[in-house]
């Protein structure tokens, strides 16, 4: 909800939309358009986007996942808040923020997340924070929604070395 007042407050009296990047970003990219709509009384454009081919360790996984990217709206149009889940080295921004730009250029770029872990490798700061959660490298930041694991929740865990 914060989230949601945030938004509409930085951008009083411009068209805004919300794209969420694969996976967890678009469900959550779809609770905050609920939100945004019912404050704002205008039902905001909302998309999705799917990064499989944007990233840059594409050489050092397995085929990867590809989701369909919906955008039926003109991005020239609006100031775009991208939605991700975590926000950990900044690398899954920078594919998304190159995914957006081969759609149509936005008038500007805002980035949302739900937890901002730090440990940046690239020089990216999110507008939107829901929480900051400072870890050490070697722990990793789960993220649970509804819609995929059937429950909502973040948690820490400890990552082991294979």
């Amino acid at each position: 909800m914060r989230i949601a007042h945030e938004v509409l407050e930085k951008n009083a009296g411009r068209p805004v939309a919300l794209v969420g990047i694969h996976r967890r970003g678009a469900h959550l990219a779809t609770r905050l358009h609920r939100l945004v709509s019912e404050l704002s009384g205008a039902d905001v454009p909302l998309g999705d986007l799917d990064i499989a081919f944007y990233r840059d360790d594409i050489a050092t996984h397995e085929s990867p996942v590809v989701h369909a990217t919906h955008l039926d709206f003109a991005l020239e149009d609006h100031t775009v808040v991208l939605v991700d889940d975590v926000l950990y080295t900044g690398r899954t921004v920078r594919a998304g923020i190159e995914a957006l730009f081969d759609y149509g250029r936005p008038q500007r770029v805002q980035l949302a997340v739900l937890a901002d872990r730090g440990h940046r490798e690239l020089p990216i700061r999110p507008d939107y924070v829901g929480k900051n959660l400072p870890t050490a490298r070697e722990e990793r930041v789960n993220v649970r929604v509804h819609e995929v694991d059937g429950t909502d929740e973040v948690t820490i865990t400890e990552v082991v070395p294979a």
